[in-house]
């Protein structure tokens, strides 16, 4: 089995594909409607056929309030792995992305936080093993 998919509530799908594709860097893979509904997902440039992140509508209330008690919690909606956490902290600080905690050194890793810009947070994660 693979995971093909996996989705992160956001409470705009057009303010997310922009946030996720303009200051991220993923590329947009699928994106289209049926009536109100809305398939839009991105993945990454460096894995086009890898995983897909769906940003799926936050528009029911299970979903809101799954969304709302994660960032409350301080908990991140999804984590990204990279070689260079520093220097995607500061690409991304540029395009004006809000980041909550700069990157940090915890156990076997470095680690930032940032805002999506559409009710979730994002963490960014470096192992140890490809610190430089």
């Amino acid at each position: 089995m693979k995971i093909k998919v996996t989705s992160i509530y956001v409470n705009d799908q057009d303010k997310a594909l922009r946030f996720y594709t303009e200051v991220l860097g993923f590329a947009k893979k699928t994106d289209f409607s049926q009536g109100p509904y809305r398939w839009l997902t991105v993945a990454s440039p460096e894995e086009p056929d890898g995983t897909e992140l769906q940003l799926a509508l936050n528009n029911n209330p299970a979903a809101k309030a799954y969304q709302q008690a994660i960032f409350q919690q301080n908990q991140p909606a999804a984590m990204f792995f990279t070689n260079d956490v520093k220097g995607d902290y500061e690409r991304i600080k540029t395009r004006g992305a809000e980041f909550t905690m700069p990157p940090t050194d915890v156990t076997a890793s470095t680690i930032a936080m940032l805002k999506d810009t559409c009710g979730n947070l994002i963490q960014l994660t470096q192992l140890a093993r490809y610190s430089h």
